[in-house]
């Protein structure tokens, strides 16, 4: 697959990236990641990398000075997750990990199964040494998850936090069960889905190109599952979830012999279903 995206600025943006990162001394290496490194790059992606800085200049780069020679910045902040994020002047986002270059280029192997770089030489902007190409060429393979054990971990992952949606509803925290129920049940409902269905290009993020990927009937079982931050919408959506949930975890039993805690997905259901108001 070929690693031009159908977005000019974005392409543009990389290639003024490289002879930046080319130009800067004290960078050991520039790893891109994301949609365009897989070919999926559009006018609505982001520009995601690895910025390894030679650890003794690890305390006098500026990224975001670096950063700047790019386009100007409307925003930029260390996010919660202690990424630089920015925003450039034509609302593009970036995502920059400044990184010490002797630990954090050693650490690119471990991401295998996380990261996927089908084109690892393309993706590598910069690399003074080897390592880094060295190191992303390990991940230029996706394997797929192994259906029965995954398929046995989601089904257990769905038991699990669906009680936990019960019980928070129970106690009325409708804000908090819309978030567990978008944010934690949904991506692993969508896996064990995409796992049935032998659709794991997207596995890494499972709502990704949902509309292409799945059968009608699955988007349209997904939709029923999502609700506004409303009571008797949200208790819907959970009950028609965990049903979905319930079917889907069958499914696997059927087909890997998955093994299922039936006794306890009724009483899930019951709880759900002795909570309902409206």
């Amino acid at each position: 697959m070929s690693v031009h995206s159908a977005c000019p600025a974005l392409d543009d943006r990389i290639a003024r990236l490289r002879q930046l990162a080319q130009a800067e001394p004290r960078l050991e290496g520039v790893l891109l990641y994301g949609s365009w490194t897989v070919g999926e790059a559009d006018t609505h992606s982001d520009i995601e990398a690895y910025l390894y800085v030679e650890d003794k200049h690890l305390d006098d780069f500026d990224a975001q000075a670096f950063l700047e020679q790019l386009a100007p910045l409307q925003l930029a902040y260390t996010n919660m997750y202690g990424i630089l994020a920015v925003v450039f002047d034509d609302l593009m986002r970036g995502e920059f990990h400044i990184t010490p270059a002797g630990p954090g280029i050693d650490e690119v192997p471990a991401w295998e199964g996380m990261v996927h770089l089908p084109r690892p030489e393309a993706a590598v902007l910069l690399d003074r040494t080897g390592r880094l190409t060295r190191a992303a060429r390990l991940l230029a393979t996706f394997r797929p998850p192994e259906p029965a054990r995954t398929a046995q971990q989601l089904t257990d992952e769905l038991a699990n936090w669906t009680l936990m949606l019960a019980h928070v509803l129970a106690r009325g925290e409708v804000a908090r069960a819309h978030s567990l129920l978008h944010a934690v049940v949904a991506p692993h409902q969508l896996k064990l889905c995409r796992l049935l269905r032998d659709s794991t290009a997207h596995w890494l993020t499972p709502s990704r190109a949902l509309e292409q990927d799945l059968p009608a009937a699955d988007v349209d079982r997904y939709t029923s599952t999502t609700a506004a931050a409303r009571e008797g919408e949200v208790r819907t959506a959970a009950r028609h979830s965990w049903t979905w949930s319930r079917e889907l975890s069958v499914e696997a039993a059927e087909r890997w012999a998955v093994r299922v805690p039936r006794g306890l997905h009724e009483q899930i259901a019951q709880l759900l279903a002795a909570n309902r108001r409206g």
